[in-house]
């Protein structure tokens, strides 16, 4: 095994689990577009720092979109198997997103982006 890898962080095939994919951790993920269509990514905060984040790709003819959302489940929790914001900055990304938010496995939900 290489350093820095655990068999905490690998499914039963030897690779790495996708983040949020064993619901242990820290934030929901909200992916909204398919991580395969970019090849560079960045995370931002939006608002208050460590709250809401957004994950940035940049696609090889060089233009930048949202990826997916990362947020606190300070701001959120799963009731009836949905996700229920908690917080404002939660309850407009909420509102903002083109679809109710639906379980994928963990933490991972995905949502359709509101075309504007």
């Amino acid at each position: 095994m290489s350093k820095g890898n655990s068999k905490e962080s690998e499914s039963a095939n030897g690779r790495r689990k996708k983040p949020g994919a064993g619901g242990e951790g820290d934030f929901y993920h909200i992916e909204i577009r398919s991580s395969e269509e970019f090849e560079t990514f960045r995370t931002q905060d939006v608002g208050e720092k460590g709250g809401l984040e957004r994950v940035a790709g940049k696609r090889k003819d060089g233009t930048w979109d949202t990826v997916k959302w990362l947020f606190s489940k300070d701001l959120a929790h799963v009731e009836n198997g949905k996700l229920v914001p908690d917080h404002k900055d939660a309850k407009e990304l909420f509102d903002d997103l083109g679809s109710q938010p639906v379980k994928v496995e963990g933490d991972r939900y995905s949502a359709k982006n509101r075309e504007k």
